[in-house]
């Protein structure tokens, strides 16, 4: 049974590409170590040029099996490039040992048949051993490569993998800065109207909690729509409003047409946060914050600045958390400027994946 189970094996990792290989070999050299054995006979009798060939082929075809499978082994136990050397010996008995086999063995049956005459003088006795040396050589050498441009694909995708999974890992970590973030800053401006204006202040916390539930809904995507964006800045400028009034003001300028257009959750919460958090706002001289998108297709979020007196302290969620974001995912990074008066970030908007 363990016999049988053998050659029932799969051909440990090898396509039919392999397999290809081995009949590519000894489609011409099966013919011509016939030949060598039974030179011009061999094509005045068209006996023996059918059976000794179609014998031939079919001795190559059986040893075919157990050669894969010892190959598999060999790999198995040897994968690594590293190991190329110690495969490239280990071949180098398994193919000698199969066609010394092969040949031995379509000796003795050539020999069985009474119409082969066959003697076991070659007509041309120093061809077979080139004839095997070449074979064997030829075998390691497409088994070789096949095998390490094989290899070398696989530790490509692997590699790809990892670098997304490590990616993946970090766009995580960099997401869940964002949410105690938020509630931080949240917190802070309701403490501040809970003294000042008690029933806004009631207000306000009706108004985070929703908008704090879809927070927490769209920062579990690496990405998300700008429509789903602009309502959520929408939402969150409430929260603005309620806090400083006739201080801020907010205008969109972004056409329904890229809106199924793509870029990390919160960005434009994080841009429109930080530049409450870094300018003056004040009713006699408000803050006002533009969104719109360029000629060539990217989003602008941009603020008048009226820089605060005093610095603020900074955790730097903001500005590097988006730049890392799109750097993780392989996109060029917004760019930012504070010329003309403005504070300015432009960022990319990433193309929907279709479906």
């Amino acid at each position: 049974m363990r016999f049988l189970q053998f050659f029932k094996l799969p051909f440990s990792g090898y396509s039919t590409q392999s397999i290809w290989i081995y009949f590519t070999v000894i489609s011409w050299t099966v013919p011509l170590g016939v030949y060598n054995w039974f030179g011009p006979r061999l094509f005045s009798d068209w006996r023996i040029a059918v059976v000794s060939t179609t014998l031939a082929y079919a001795v190559c075809a059986l040893l075919l099996l157990v050669q894969q499978n010892l190959l598999g082994i060999i790999m198995k136990r040897f994968p690594e490039i590293r190991q190329t050397l110690t495969r490239i010996l280990l071949e180098l008995l398994l193919f000698t040992g199969t066609i010394g086999l092969t040949t031995s063995s379509l000796f003795l049956a050539f020999r069985t048949i009474p119409f082969f005459e066959f003697s076991a003088i070659y007509y041309m006795p120093s061809t077979n051993f080139w004839l095997a040396a070449c074979s064997i050589l030829l075998f390691i050498g497409f088994y070789e490569c096949y095998y390490t441009i094989t290899k070398w694909n696989e530790n490509s995708i692997q590699a790809e993998v990892y670098k997304r999974e490590v990616l993946l890992n970090q766009l995580d970590v960099l997401k869940n800065q964002i949410n105690p973030h938020f509630l931080f800053n949240s917190l802070n401006a309701l403490s501040s109207l809970i003294s000042e204006e008690p029933r806004l202040a009631e207000k306000y916390v009706d108004e985070m909690a929703r908008v704090y539930r879809y927070l927490l809904q769209t920062n579990e995507n690496n990405l998300t729509t700008l429509e789903k964006e602009v309502d959520f800045i929408k939402s969150y400028y409430h929260l603005l409003k309620m806090r400083y009034q006739a201080g801020v003001s907010l205008d969109i300028a972004v056409s329904e047409h890229d809106y199924p257009r793509q870029l990390p959750p919160l960005t434009l919460q994080l841009l429109v946060e930080n530049a409450v958090k870094h300018n003056r706002v004040q009713a006699n001289k408000p803050l006002h914050i533009q969104i719109g998108m360029t000629p060539d297709g990217w989003l602008q979020v941009r603020n008048n600045l009226q820089a605060k007196n005093i610095r603020v302290l900074s955790n730097k969620v903001g500005l590097s958390n988006i730049n890392a974001k799109y750097r993780l995912l392989g996109e060029p990074e917004p760019i930012v400027s504070d010329q003309g008066g403005f504070f300015t970030v432009t960022l990319p908007l990433l193309n929907p994946v279709s479906a």
